[in-house]
């Protein structure tokens, strides 16, 4: 099976998306992570990606469609996506679709973690990401401590583009772009919306009784 993960920037998919790996044994493929990989590198596309992404607009279809196309056609990963930040818009919405009939997969549901802004840009300026393990806390919701963090706290660290006035972009962009894709996703009976302002345990129950009802 083939799962979509929507929510604005800091809803908590990455963090869903985790707990579906280890309980469902699927692949996460976050564009995120896709993009921050190749900053990391000092490449050319990587400064033009770190550009965008610290200003708070969205990187183009064409270097999204590339770098997913990259991830769709690799046998290791088939039917067994989970799609954490991708497709964003409908063009993006119309390769996914191309590429999963040519590889013969489908996608089963999308699931859409919905969050209010104000709660949004509180999550993204507190949030920390240990650049040791990749775990994600909150200074204000999750906060690291000794029991659920063993690595040294300075392992701890903020994205770049974690402030108010890049926040407010990304969760505009998010809102009117990504608007026609819920739409497209509904009409086809997959679209799932599930609160996310919840505690996070209750939210991935809600997400996993979803899952599990079709994955029987």
């Amino acid at each position: 099976m083939n799962i979509i993960l929507f929510g604005p920037p800091g809803s908590g998919k990455g963090t869903q998306g985790d707990k579906l790996v280890n309980d469902f044994n699927l692949i996460k493929v976050s564009t995120g992570d896709l993009l921050r990989k190749e900053i990391k590198t000092g490449s050319k596309l990587g400064e033009e990606i770190k550009f965008v992404i610290d200003k708070g607009h969205l990187v183009s279809n064409e270097i999204m469609n590339n770098i997913m196309e990259k991830v769709l056609t690799n046998k290791n990963c088939h039917n067994k996506l989970i799609f954490d930040g991708y497709p964003r818009n409908l063009q993006q919405v119309k390769n996914l679709e191309n590429s999963l009939l040519k590889s013969n997969q489908n996608i089963s549901c999308a699931i859409e973690i919905k969050v209010d802004k104000q709660i949004i840009i509180k999550r993204i300026l507190g949030r920390q990401i240990c650049s040791k393990c990749s775990l994600i806390f909150n200074e204000f919701f999750n906060p690291a401590t000794k029991d659920n963090h063993k690595c040294d706290p300075t392992f701890l660290k903020k994205r770049s583009d974690d402030n108010e006035d890049a926040i407010n972009k990304r969760f505009d962009t998010y809102k009117i772009e990504t608007l026609p894709v819920f739409k497209y996703y509904n009409d086809l009976n997959l679209l799932h919306q599930i609160d996310g302002e919840n505690d996070i345990s209750l939210i991935y129950k809600e997400i996993h009784q979803i899952i599990t009802s079709f994955a029987a």
